[in-house]
């Protein structure tokens, strides 16, 4: 055999073409396609992430498909979250206990592992907007009682919060949510009322809305932060507009903020990782090229 012969026997087969996406309902809205393949184009990785436009009816089935489909992987979002813990056939134990899967990897053998990246988002996303602020260092105050405050709180007490105090508008589901997390850390949950949501704030260290208020064409957030003190770490997980009044109002009056755009980049870190073999960076590039026409 030639010289030449050798050479070219000797390469390394391609890189197989890899495939992921999102699954919602609806899905067009999702910036998930613009950050996943700004990661595959900077890391020169062969593969592609689409929209998966999937009806509630057909989820079930949908995801069992996935690997016949061609697919990696997937992140789900609303409003399959629930509906895809009881469709993997493995989860992880911090999504069992937030109740709900937002990143799923395609085994070799077609099976499903769930997990829930979105905690890791939000404690990356202050970090990095923050990196002074320490979970550990004080109560915490969160607003909303729905899926994104269920990780929120999971996360915090993971971290070790001392006290995670929940504000919600319809008191039983902020109980329910409590109750559901109890036991995830050493920290305490406090359920308050939401017509006194301002009293809470007394001594905390981080105030966090996971609610839709103050979201672009939603009512806006009727907070009054007198109590909150000047050093408290302010976010809101809404990133449409990026400036929410809440964050506005709390800049004005000296706290530290950090914007809720950063929560979905990272959130999306380590399933990017388990799909595509690299763990991504979250950089100013990443955040313009998302930004760009929302």
């Amino acid at each position: 055999m030639s010289n030449t012969l050798k050479s070219v026997s000797a390469k390394a087969a391609p890189a197989p073409f890899l495939r992921a996406g999102v699954m919602g309902w609806p899905v067009d809205h999702s910036l998930s396609p613009k950050v996943h393949g700004f990661w595959l184009q900077q890391y020169d990785i062969e593969g592609e992430y689409v929209r998966i436009p999937v009806a509630p009816q057909d989820f079930a089935q949908k995801i069992k498909s996935l690997k016949a489909d061609g697919f990696v992987g997937v992140n789900v979002t609303v409003p399959h979250k629930q509906a895809a813990l009881r469709a993997v056939d493995e989860i992880h134990p911090l999504a069992q206990r937030i109740g709900a899967v937002n990143t799923v990897v395609v085994r070799e053998d077609g099976s499903l592992f769930g997990f829930n990246t979105d905690g890791f988002g939000f404690l990356e996303n202050l970090k990095a907007g923050f990196n002074a602020f320490d979970a550990g260092n004080g109560p915490a105050v969160v607003l909303g009682a729905g899926g994104a405050a269920r990780a929120v709180i999971a996360a915090l007490l993971d971290a070790g919060a001392p006290e995670v105090r929940i504000l919600n508008r319809t008191k039983e589901r902020a109980e329910d949510l409590a109750k559901d997390l109890r036991g995830l850390g050493s920290g305490s949950i406090l359920v308050g009322d939401w017509e006194r949501r301002g009293d809470y704030l007394q001594d905390a260290v981080l105030l966090t809305n996971t609610t839709t208020l103050g979201m672009h064409g939603r009512r806006s957030l009727d907070l009054d932060l007198t109590a909150l003190p000047q050093s408290a770490l302010v976010n809101d997980i809404v990133y449409v507009p990026l400036q929410t009044d809440l964050l506005a109002r709390a800049q004005d009056r000296g706290n530290p903020t950090v914007d809720g755009l950063g929560m979905l980049l990272h959130q999306a870190r380590p399933g990017f990782e388990a799909w595509f073999g690299r763990l991504p960076e979250v950089t100013d590039a990443l955040r313009a090229h998302v930004l760009k026409g929302v």
